[in-house]
Order: structure tokens, then sequence, then C-alpha cells
């Protein structure tokens, strides 16, 4: 580095520096500002406009994980009580869900995933074809069977950015946007982050909250844990009249459907487009967008009356085990991940808020998920998770 370059290098100290501000960076960050902690979040974009700024924005039971039901009831509940602890309405709204039923094998399906969510706390239930028709009368007649979820709901994802960022200022928050991590390097007890090729970061605690990215994020401390990006196709319709009430699935996950207060219907689902972390979401796969509208149109017959108006990717990550990797880095004292959870978005701000409570000493109301089970040996063939920073200190 030369003397010009280390001369604009503008230093920054502070108790933790949380790398990703997406919905669960950024709520990490607000809690341990809250809890009397100084904070930086820093990203290469601007406050929850990557990932958590395009997605569905659907606060869903049917689709999560059965291990995770305790989570997304409790994270579905902090964001319709948004203005209560993030200062804002996010367009948060309670609306019943449905998932359907139109094949003897998505039938079984349904009523195996019922029963597991089920056992779980979800307060899902099987109702017949005809119950599911007067709690959504647009349904296709063609359904065999629905299962029935009366906490479902949507948030209006690109209102979150401007919530979280007002928070995060008022709570004193280094806010970093456009900020792109250099390099993370160990600075006697604590991290030196060095950002945007012109600021130092130091920091006593380093939280790490990538999504997709974490792969690449963890890389950066000697850390090998592969992370599957999905690149997810999302649709929007014009305005039109009022066609469906609730939130509707499909029992195979390929489908995710709601029409919000100005009449849009927003169609998502495990469509794939094409992209991948490092390019983003390159371009849409027309045969899957086909597939996608087709799928809708079969469930809510009238949306052949509306036109398509943009479509859109947005990434979503995945572990080797499908399960979220919430916690403490082994081998590295006072550094954390959080990321990769299924349907991560209706969890987001209360995982976010255990993950706070660990760092600041607290016991968490519910357990973590160990990130240690993840890591894969170095190339010599042992577990890389002995002071790896001090490989580029």
């Amino acid at each position: 580095m030369s003397e010009a370059q280390q001369s604009s290098i503008v230093d920054v100290d502070v108790d933790v520096a949380v790398i990703g501000a997406g919905a669960m960076g950024a709520t990490v960050a607000l809690h341990l500002a809250r809890g009397g902690m100084t904070a930086a979040l820093i990203d290469r974009g601007d406050v929850c406009r990557e990932a958590s700024g395009v997605n569905a924005g659907t606060l869903t039971l049917h689709m999560t994980r059965a291990a995770l039901i305790p989570y997304a009831m409790r994270g579905r509940q902090l964001w319709i009580d948004a203005p209560e602890w993030l200062g804002s309405d996010v367009g948060a709204r309670s609306a019943p869900g449905l998932s359907l039923a139109f094949t003897p094998a998505e039938q079984d399906m349904l009523e195996k995933r019922a029963a597991a969510r089920s056992a779980m706390g979800a307060p899902i239930r099987l109702v017949t074809p005809a119950e599911a028709r007067q709690i959504e009368p647009g349904l296709n007649k063609g359904v065999i069977a629905a299962a029935y979820c009366e906490l479902d709901g949507h948030v209006t994802a690109y209102l979150t950015g401007r919530a979280y960022r007002q928070a995060l200022l008022a709570a004193g928050v280094t806010v970093m946007e456009h900020s792109p991590v250099d390099a993370i390097h160990r600075h006697g007890a604590g991290f030196d982050i060095l950002v945007g090729g012109r600021r130092r970061i130091r920091a006593k605690r380093l939280v790490l909250a990538g999504g997709v990215w974490l792969e690449t994020m963890l890389a950066w401390i000697g850390l090998r844990v592969p992370v599957k990006c999905l690149v997810n196709q999302l649709i929007v319709t014009e305005r039109m009249r009022p066609v469906m009430r609730s939130v509707v699935g499909i029992a195979n996950g390929l489908l995710s459907l709601k029409q919000f207060e100005n009449g849009s219907v927003l169609i998502g689902g495990g469509w794939q487009g094409i992209g991948d972390p490092q390019r983003g979401g390159v371009e849409a796969n027309p045969d899957n967008l086909v597939g996608n509208v087709r799928l809708a149109r079969h469930a809510i017959p009238a949306l052949a009356e509306t036109r398509i108006l943009r479509i859109w990717l947005g990434l979503e990550s995945e572990t080797a085990d499908a399960m979220p990797m919430i916690g403490a880095l082994p081998g590295i004292d006072d550094a954390y991940v959080i990321g990769c959870v299924h349907s991560g978005y209706t969890s987001a701000p209360y995982m976010g808020l255990l993950l706070a409570e660990r760092i600041l000493g607290r016991e968490p109301e519910m357990p973590l998920f160990d990130p240690a089970r993840l890591i894969l040996p170095d190339p010599v063939g042992q577990p890389d998770i002995t002071n790896p920073l001090e490989k580029t200190a």
C-alpha cells in the first residue's frame, strides 16, 4: 500500500462489525446497538437491497422446514409488529395460507408435510376441497386436497431497507453502504476490516451475514463451507380486481401466490433462473417462467385476466444439510456467522435477535445452529479452524 493510500484510510473503532446488511445482518446490528455496543454495518450495496429486498416477502409456515417452525412463528410475529420494534410499517399483513394438491402424489406430500409442521406447533390443518374454496372462492375446482394455516401473510420487501436504515441510524449504528470489503485481518484480540480501498474498520467482534455470499466471506477467514445458490424467478402482474385473499402455494413447493392491496399479484416459487453469487441474477429461464405462470393460472383461473408487468431474480442460499448456520465460528474468537435459513425471510428478524442475544452474553430463547458441523477439511485433510486469520495478518 502506498503512502497516499495509507493516509486516505480513516479508522472506525467499534465493538462489532457486521458484514452483510440484509434483514438478518441488519437485525443483528440493530439489537447489538440497542444492547449497548457500538456497531458498524457494512455492505457493498444498500441496506436490504440484495436478496432481502427482491424476494417475494412471503410469510409462510407451509414452506418452512418443520424443525424451523418455532423460529418462523416468532419471526412472522415480529414482522407483523414491525411498527413497535423497528419503528416503521413494512407492509406486513396477516393472511390465511393454503397449500394445494391437484394430484395423488401432491396430496401424499401435502398430508405428510402438514403433519410434520403441525407436530412442531404450526396451526396447520387439512381441509376438504369444498372448505378450501370457501376460504378462497377463486380456486380451481380441480383441487383434491388442501392444508390451511391461519398464520401466513406477506411483507412488502422493498420497504424494509428504508425502515431498517432509519432504525439503525437512530440506534447509533455506523451504516456503511456501497462499501465492498477488500480483506479481513486479525489485529490483536480483534479484527481489521479493509473497506473500499480507503477505510479501515477496527472491531472487537465480527459477524458475517452474507446469505448466498457466505461461502466467499467465510473463505476470507480461511473456512471452507459450501453454500448452494438458488436463483428464484419472481413475477408481478398488472393491477387487477380482487381475485384472492389468501397466500396460495402448491404442496410441491413450486408456487407462492398472493395479491397485494393495490391489486397486483406476485407469483414466486422454486422455478429457477440463471445466475450465481458472483454474477447475481443473470437472466430468466423462459421455459421456467411459462411453467410458473401456467401453474399460477391453474391454481387461480382468474389470473388469465391480467398481464405480466415485471420479472426479476432473487437469490436464496442453502447449506449441505439444508439447515441454517447461526452461531460462533470455531477456532476464531469473537467471530460469528448467520445465514442460509430455509424460507429465511419469515424468520429473519427472530434469527437476528437470537444471535444478538448470544453476542451480548445472554442466553438465547431458542438454540442456535452450530456452523462447525458444516466446515470442510482443508486440502491436507484437517479442518482449518485454528486461527485462520493469522495466515493473512
